[in-house]
């Protein structure tokens, strides 16, 4: 009997823009992909998960790419950012600075998935804090909220750790978090818990 191939999980999604859409092109490309009986999971963070073979997965992947699909691993990784719908533009919202944020963190490897949201206003459509990490853009800069958690009986709001920070700034220390996480968070120890476990003030002082 001939061995089956091994199916992995990949995340998609259409990249940061207006809204999260896929056009026809990119849905074809799925479709190629996916048996009559396949099914594809929509999750919460504004990605599909899809299941392909393990020896088809780089082709697959440039597949993907090429239609202008953003492709993720799934598992204990930084997740791609969720965004709100840059309803009053590009510019004024920072759609920029999302996208370089997420070009810089997700994929990341971390002690357990790691859920960052950004949002272009203080309305907070991309919902910054209930999340891991969130980024709210308030005037010209960026305030950063750490521990916010969405679900459970402890949910809770993420803290205001630092505001007004400009863009390099706001890498730079979003960088440094996923760092110290990294190197200093228990096995499968969910971001708000090493927060929490932490202190802010710990935090501060260790990305200073």
């Amino acid at each position: 009997m001939e061995n089956q191939d091994t199916m992995v999980k990949l995340a998609i999604n259409g990249g940061i823009a207006f809204g999260s859409k896929l056009n026809a092109k990119q849905l074809c490309v799925i479709a190629e992909h996916m048996s009559d009986n396949d099914e594809l999971e929509l999750t919460t963070f504004q990605q599909l998960y899809i299941e392909i073979p393990e020896s088809q997965m780089e082709l697959v992947k440039e597949k993907f790419k090429q239609v202008g699909l953003s492709v993720y691993l799934v598992g204990n990784y930084v997740k791609s950012l969720r965004t709100c719908n840059f309803c009053k533009g590009e510019e004024e919202e920072g759609m920029p600075v999302a996208k370089e944020l997420n070009k810089r963190i997700a994929g990341k490897s971390v002690p357990f998935t790691l859920r960052p949201a950004y949002t272009g206003c203080p309305v907070g459509c991309g919902e910054p804090l209930v999340n891991d990490i969130g980024v709210m853009k308030v005037g010209e800069k960026y305030d950063l909220y750490l521990g916010g958690k969405a679900k459970g009986k402890d949910a809770q709001v993420g803290t205001l750790l630092m505001e007004q920070l400009a863009p390099e700034q706001l890498y730079e220390v979003v960088d440094h978090i996923i760092e110290i996480y990294t190197e200093q968070g228990k096995k499968r120890e969910p971001f708000f818990k090493f927060v929490n476990r932490i202190g802010l003030e710990e935090l501060k002082h260790l990305i200073n």
